[in-house]
């Protein structure tokens, strides 16, 4: 018989990786990444077009990543669009507890 996952129930609490999806822990920073840049462009009270002029990418590549659809953009574009928007990003690395590593993200 098979079971049906049910809200809140065997998560590893990465939505991506529990679909399954490749790359699991990259979309999971990326995804982080854009919801803060969402964020802050709304607290900027900024238009997509200011946005995209300020973060140097196109009116539509906000509009898209507004809707959570950030292809294109690589962890390191997303970092960028952030501190044009006033943040600054701090990166440390420390030893895991498990053999393989983890990324996380953090907001301050």
């Amino acid at each position: 018989m098979e079971t049906t996952k049910r809200y809140g129930e065997d998560s590893c609490g990465n939505v991506f990786a529990d679909l399954g999806l490749p790359d699991a822990e990259v979309l999971r920073i990326k995804s982080a990444l854009a919801i803060q840049i969402t964020l802050a462009i709304r607290h900027l009270e900024l238009t997509q077009v200011e946005a995209g002029q300020r973060m140097g990418i196109s009116q539509a590549k906000v509009c898209a990543m507004n809707k959570g659809d950030f292809k294109g953009l690589s962890e390191r574009k997303l970092m960028d669009c952030l501190t044009h928007l006033g943040y600054d990003i701090k990166i440390t690395a420390e030893p895991a507890a498990q053999d393989v590593g983890r990324l996380s993200f953090a907001v301050a």
